[in-house]
């Protein structure tokens, strides 16, 4: 997966963490067996600070389709928890088969609620305090 012009959406804490978020998808996607475990729980650790921070910043600015946007979130992390638990038992091949899902749905993630929470945040000024550790 490589980062495309289309994923800068203008807010750089939020095109920063998606960055992070892609080599994460990659180091995953190239883990060996051995290593498959470990990075896809990096990709699970960061997801959910990622998702987290984003949900922080769309309680804080009001963003209206927040609950959709959450929704995506959780059924995300709860995917990748359900990876995690059968790569656990054997199976670490599975994680390079989210790794090669990943990019479809972050096309299609940031494109769409990603974008929408960007363009909202600069619509009413919201600046966040902080970003993600």
């Amino acid at each position: 997966m490589e980062w495309q012009d289309k994923y800068t959406l203008g807010h750089d804490p939020m095109d920063e963490t998606h960055k992070e978020f892609i080599e994460l998808v990659n180091a995953l996607a190239g883990a060996s067996n051995e290593e498959a475990v470990a990075a896809l729980k990096a990709l699970i650790t960061h997801s959910e600070a990622h998702f987290a921070q984003e949900n922080h910043w769309m309680e804080e600015s009001g963003f209206p389709p927040i609950h959709c946007h959450i929704g995506e979130h959780q059924r995300v992390l709860a995917s990748l928890g359900s990876v995690l638990k059968m790569a656990e038992k054997g199976n670490p091949g599975l994680g390079r088969v989210v790794a090669g899902e990943m990019p479809a749905w972050f096309d299609n993630h940031a494109a769409t609620m990603d974008a929408a929470l960007a363009a909202h945040m600069r619509h009413v000024g919201y600046v966040p305090a902080a970003v993600m550790a």
